[in-house]
């Protein structure tokens, strides 16, 4: 209004200045103030609605876990309407997943400002304010919330981690039996009691509750690596502890450190193939990680594999050049292997952090003689003797009861000791602070922790998967590609990107660039409108990219990829339209969700989309009739509507186009298993474990049991 009043105003006047005439003169006081009436209306009617598609998309992009785009989108509401809360709320959700802590903090006390009533903000500031060890602030957040919501599963768990965490263990007791009085079947909380015993020392009640968490949950990594640790370090039980970290990593089989610690198990079990091999695995799944190189080195070592013992101290120390233990060991590798100046050189450095030790004085002596350097071998050799002299001395005043042992000596002989030491990986098994946020989930089955492999879309960043083939070749594509009539190359996935702030930003550039292209009066073509539709789909606009999917349809009805695209956003649509949202932020305690007439008309909806979705994707198989993605979304689209007969039909049409199709063999295996038929379906999976897709193993394991 800034910017169009004063032209209104200059109309009026140029008006007045043209005539001195009453009559004509009213008529231009009417149309002017008949303008200023209508601007009135009408532009804060438009900022009203355009802030809400603003909010709205943010929210989207918050859904999709695009916490970048979406913050970028709530920055436009922020300097629109600063008074409003809901932004800034939303901001310091995406900002908490980002892990800028000290900004969501900021942007929930923002919030909070505005709106003291948003319970949710006080959460998430709570989770803030914890990991900045802000513990005190963040129980006072909890307890905010809890007086609105008593019984909030929650808050209830995150206050009794943080009393956990002040030493609180009374308090801590105390909120856990709350939580479990009224949650009796809540895993999490007696895994978070069982690690309260453990700060108390009380194993055996630790032991308890960590079986009572694997009764109610076998699904549960974490339980199983408690148990084992409390096995290992307080029993030295290394056969059970072995036992529950096999649990361990067929729940979580990713993780590199849990075979970095079963590697020690087996190792103290004298299982040094086992060892070995797992520690070849963590390097395979996590070739950065220290601790899997160092260890490996040492056993390395003791099979004489010296050079591949020297490879991984190297690396070590590339990463480390202060590790002083991988270095004194390739410093003794180096002398085993003849390689007697590299060897100097470790020992020069280890010696000067450590100048009193005596085994490396030796060691390098020893060396240096090799080199023809005698003086210096003397010397070294000369300390050397000194030291141990004097390590007897202060050995034998100590045993007649004086106190002259020198802290310097005591501390570098303990660092001799550690020298040959395997490692474990401190697992961080703690239970976190979490935040239950409702703007995220996945429509196929809310109540399902197995989802199935999801639908494969048009995009232009490819994530690459070394365990599968993701070449996902569509002709129409290439052809695509090769015409150049796009902005950037295309590809086919189904794993999201996270863009950066630039990705994103060249994304808004080219949706502007296409605005001035279909803003001109020449003949529109079909590919125009497909190439915003893709920004849209890469900003999330859903509803966007579905009208320009629709113009490019309308422009070009055999355009096939046009056709895929729409589906997809329609179906990025009705994930949106479906999630579970509440129509505000106030606290509603004591109420349930009760069915009623809108429930049912979302389930209509729903299956309105969902036919939309198959029409779109049966026009793509018209067009392109080997189309294995195609006929696999298909599959994916009755999955939501629960026709899982039909979704096994398309699974095992595309399979028989594209038999290395791993993702359709793991969703046919899961529509098989919920139809009962477990033959079926554990052979889908083992083959969809074999082609790359590994939660079929976390499936198999689970129905093994």
């Amino acid at each position: 209004m800034a910017v169009l009043a004063p032209a209104i105003y200059r109309f009026y006047f140029s008006l007045k200045q043209m005539t001195t005439d009453s009559n004509t003169l009213t008529d231009a006081r009417l149309i002017v103030a008949a303008c200023l009436a209508l601007i009135a209306s009408i532009l804060p009617l438009n900022a009203q609605i355009n802030t809400q598609q603003v909010m709205n998309i943010g929210r989207n992009a918050l859904y999709f876990e695009d916490y970048l785009l979406s913050i970028q989108y709530f920055n436009q509401v922020v300097k629109a309407k600063p008074y409003l809360a809901e932004p800034y709320f939303y901001r310091s959700i995406a900002k908490l997943e980002l892990e800028d802590y000290k900004g969501a903090e900021e942007d929930c006390s923002l919030a909070i400002e505005r709106n003291p009533f948003i319970v949710d903000a006080y959460q998430v500031r709570g989770i803030a304010r914890q990991t900045l060890r802000d513990l005190r602030g963040a129980i006072a957040d909890y307890e905010v919330g809890l007086r609105h919501m008593p019984e909030h599963k929650v808050f209830l768990m995150n206050k009794a981690v943080c009393e956990q965490e002040l030493k609180e263990y009374g308090k801590a007791d105390t909120t856990y039996a709350t939580l479990l009085r009224i949650y009796p079947k809540y895993e999490n909380a007696y895994l978070g009691r069982a690690q309260l015993r453990l700060a108390q020392g009380d194993t055996i009640q630790a032991v308890a509750d960590v079986d009572h968490c694997i009764e109610l949950s076998r699904n549960l990594s974490s339980a199983f690596v408690i148990r084992a640790e409390i096995s290992m370090k307080y029993h030295k039980d290394f056969a059970l502890a072995l036992k529950d970290m096999d649990e361990a990593i067929k729940l979580e089989p990713n993780y590199a450190g849990y075979f970095i610690n079963r590697a020690y198990m087996k190792y103290n079990l004298d299982d040094y193939f086992g060892a070995m091999a797992d520690y070849d695995y963590a390097v395979s799944l996590d070739p950065t990680n220290v601790t899997a190189h160092f260890n490996r080195g040492l056993m390395r070592t003791e099979v004489s594999e010296n050079n591949k013992a020297i490879e991984d101290f190297s690396y070590v120390l590339r990463s480390e050049p202060d590790n002083f233990l991988a270095r004194y060991n390739r410093a003794l590798l180096y002398y085993k292997t003849g390689q007697y100046r590299q060897a100097i050189a470790d020992y020069d450095l280890v010696l000067e952090r450590y100048p009193n030790f005596e085994a490396g004085l030796f060691a390098r002596s020893e060396c240096k003689r090799k080199i023809g350097d005698m003086a210096g071998g003397e010397r070294d050799y000369n300390r050397s003797r000194d030291l141990q002299k004097q390590k007897k001395r202060i050995t034998e005043a100590t045993d007649a009861g004086e106190e002259e042992a020198t802290e310097q000596v005591e501390s570098e002989s303990a660092v001799m000791n550690k020298f040959h030491t395997l490692l474990t990986v401190e697992t961080d098994n703690s239970v976190k602070a979490k935040y239950e946020n409702k703007t995220r989930g996945r429509i196929q089955d809310n109540n399902v922790k197995i989802d199935p492999e999801p639908m494969f879309f048009l995009s232009y960043y490819i994530k690459e998967d070394k365990l599968r083939d993701n070449t996902n070749y569509i002709k129409e594509v290439t052809d695509l590609n090769a015409s150049r009539l796009l902005p950037f190359t295309l590809g086919l996935s189904n794993v999201p990107v996270r863009l950066f702030e630039d990705e994103i930003q060249k994304h808004f550039n080219s949706i502007d660039y296409y605005n001035g292209v279909l803003a001109a009066g020449r003949q529109h073509r079909s590919v125009d409108f497909f190439a915003r539709a893709m920004d849209f789909i890469m900003v999330k606009n859903p509803a966007q990219a579905i009208a320009d999917f629709t113009r490019a349809i309308e422009a070009s009805p055999k355009f096939a990829l046009a056709f895929m695209g729409r589906s997809y956003a329609r179906y990025q649509q009705l994930q949106l339209d479906t999630q579970a949202t509440p129509a505000d932020n106030r606290p509603t305690t004591g109420t349930t969700a009760k069915p009623g007439g809108e429930g049912m008309l979302m389930e209509k909806k729903t299956n309105y989309t969902i036919n939309e979705i198959i029409a779109d994707l049966n026009h793509v198989l018209e067009l392109s009739p080997r189309n294995v993605y195609a006929m696999f979304n298909k599959g994916n689209a009755y999955i939501i509507i629960k026709n899982y007969t039909e979704a096994i039909t398309c699974y095992t049409e595309a399979i028989d186009i594209k038999p290395d199709f791993g993702e359709a063999y793991y969703n046919r295996g899961l529509m098989y298993l919920r139809m009962g038929n477990k033959e079926r379906g554990v052979a889908d999976l083992s083959k969809a474990g074999e082609l790359g897709i590994l939660p079929s193993y976390n499936v198999l394991k689970r129905m093994s049991r």
